[in-house]
């Protein structure tokens, strides 16, 4: 937990943080004060108006081009946060409101494009201020970035990741779509100032194995400039200019890490089946083929929940339906007889498209048409998506799973759409699976409060914890502000997710786990101790999940639950997991 700063048994300094991405860095400090755009009021004579607004537009395309590359690049090596917030700031580079405001600013003022960018910064800062929403305020911090990039641009001098090679980023917050430059540059850890483990930029820096410490105060005034730093993801410590027994104490947790993924290596082809021989299937998410390639290498057991909306995303004109089929098939194929778990769009909330098939203006987003809402509202686009899964369903084990469900008649509608499809494509003479397996994907409290009265439509569940969290608490985990509170360790959510597995065991219903939560190792005993037998997690995790369910005892976690679920605070339900980790 970050603290007062302290010293290690050697004497150097200490400064402790949230560590938000495991794994251990040796470099350099970097330090980077936070982003302010600092630009004097400049007025250019009228001749120079066009010239500078050619010299605005190129740094914008340039900026448009840098995020394009930066997404096509990352594609399918990452969760869905990811994509989403890149598709945000592409989206915001677009927006007629910002790039009409700057050129007027240059026209009327007549402005430098530099200071012109200042002035609509601070109007739009005062909008977002002005809103009520905490999620639409949170997406400032979006537009900063954008507007930081374009500003770069201007004075032809792009992001400063150059000449990085070998050192620690020491900043007040770090954006997603920085994170793989700074890699590619050679930063070997980030420490934040702000920022949460559940964000954005934590799910993205353990999918690129990238040290992540976050949430350290006082590390940009304890911290100069080419000081060297140890840094350790994992508890989230950072040793300032460590002396000669601090450097002995990094190389021995070098050796353990690098002794530790070679004993991984050798679970790719092991069962996942605790000490008193209970079997866990592993399925893996995923949203491309190289995620697919990944998960068959690992020994997944298949797909728990491969994503579609990618497909939407980042695109002016919607996928057709041989588009769609043959992206599902190529999944099937890939899994070679697994199963492989379609999910349905999963478009809305912060996941806007270029297609206008989602809304633009919705007061609340995360409240709004999204998931299976927005198919129900699309029928043809819908009907599409069903045709292109069922005609794949030739080729593998498919599953359909229904992202957002919240009533039966949802599931049930649904169901007749599906079940209409499959008849006229058979009239069509296309081949359709005699039984493609349908579930709900469990993210509304509501869905899972009243999940008997529509567990008899579905052959299996999906429980989405990531939202599930943030619905229950009424906690966004976007919002850094409330970041303490959004926490799947609150013993309504363990609660709540033991009796949709009890609900699922009574109905004789499979129930996995895809949120965060199931491909993090340090909860795995918990989630087995609630009776999970099924997670669905990033393939990166795959393997150091298996371990630990094979160092477990079933009957032993089954007999700690009710000790478990009568935490009455966070704090008693980590002590459960401490002591569960060393039984």
């Amino acid at each position: 937990m970050p603290g007062q700063p302290s010293r290690t048994a050697s004497g150097a300094l200490l400064l402790s943080g949230h560590g938000a991405a495991r794994g251990h860095a040796l470099g350099r400090a970097r330090v980077r004060l936070p982003h302010v755009l600092e630009v004097a009021e400049q007025r250019i004579p009228a001749a120079r108006v066009d010239a500078e607004l050619v010299r605005l537009h190129d740094a914008v395309d340039a900026a448009r081009v840098e995020m394009h590359e930066l997404r096509q690049r990352l594609k399918g090596a990452l969760d869905k946060e990811m994509g989403e917030i890149l598709d945000l700031h592409a989206l915001l580079l677009d927006d007629p409101e910002l790039l009409y405001g700057l050129d007027e600013l240059i026209r009327s003022g007549p402005y430098s494009a530099g200071y012109a960018l200042r002035v609509q910064r601070d109007r739009l800062a005062k909008v977002f201020d002005g809103m009520d929403d905490a999620y639409l305020k949170s997406r400032m911090d979006d537009l900063d970035h954008v507007i930081g990039r374009i500003h770069a641009f201007l004075h032809q001098r792009p992001p400063d990741v150059k000449g990085l090679a070998g050192e620690i980023l020491v900043c007040d917050n770090i954006a997603p779509s920085e994170l793989a430059q700074l890699q590619a540059h050679g930063v070997v850890g980030i420490v934040s100032v702000g920022g949460s483990a559940l964000s954005h930029s934590a799910i993205l820096a353990r999918s690129l194995h990238l040290p992540l410490i976050v949430n350290a105060p006082g590390a940009l005034q304890k911290i100069n400039d080419g000081d060297v730093l140890i840094i350790d993801g994992s508890i989230g410590t950072i040793t300032v200019n460590p002396l000669a027994g601090d450097l002995r104490d990094y190389r021995a947790r070098l050796r353990e890490q690098a002794r530790e993924q070679r004993e991984l290596g050798r679970l790719r082809a092991k069962p996942s089946r605790t000490l008193d021989k209970v079997d866990i299937a592993l399925l893996a998410n995923a949203e491309s083929l190289e995620d697919v390639t990944e998960a068959h290498a690992l020994g997944a057991h298949g797909l728990g929940l491969y994503r579609t909306e990618f497909l939407f995303l980042q695109r002016d004109e919607l996928p057709d339906e041989q588009e769609q089929f043959e992206t599902y098939r190529d999944a099937a194929l890939g899994m070679n007889g697994r199963p492989v778990t379609i999910r349905t769009l999963d478009l809305g909330a912060d996941k806007a498209d270029r297609t206008g098939l989602t809304l633009s203006n919705e007061d609340n987003p995360a409240l709004g048409l999204r998931g299976v809402r927005l198919s129900l509202a699309r029928p043809k686009v819908a009907d599409t998506q069903l045709r292109a899964i069922l005609r794949a369903s030739a080729y593998g084990k498919l599953r359909i799973l229904l992202p957002m469900v919240s009533t039966r008649e949802e599931v049930l509608a649904v169901r007749r759409r599906l079940q209409k499809q499959a008849q006229l494509l058979r009239a069509e003479g296309h081949e359709v699976a005699e039984h493609i397996p349908f579930g709900a994907m469990i993210e509304v409290p509501a869905a899972a409060i009243a999940l008997e009265s529509f567990i008899d439509l579905v052959d299996f569940l999906s429980v989405g914890t990531n939202d599930l969290v943030q619905y229950l608490l009424a906690a966004d985990r976007n919002n850094e502000a409330v970041g303490e509170l959004y926490s799947p360790l609150h013993p309504a959510v363990l609660r709540l997710i033991a009796q949709i597995l009890r609900v699922g065991h009574e109905h004789d219903t499979p129930v996995a786990v895809c949120g965060e939560i199931a491909g993090d190792p340090r909860m795995t005993r918990l989630l087995l101790a609630l009776g999970l037998k099924e997670f669905s997690l990033h393939p990166g995790t795959l393997l150091e999940v298996r371990r630990v369910i094979r160092d477990s005892d079933w009957a032993q976690l089954q007999a700690a639950a009710p000790k478990l679920l009568a935490a009455r605070d966070r704090r008693g339900i980590e002590r459960w997991i401490e002591s569960a980790g060393h039984a």
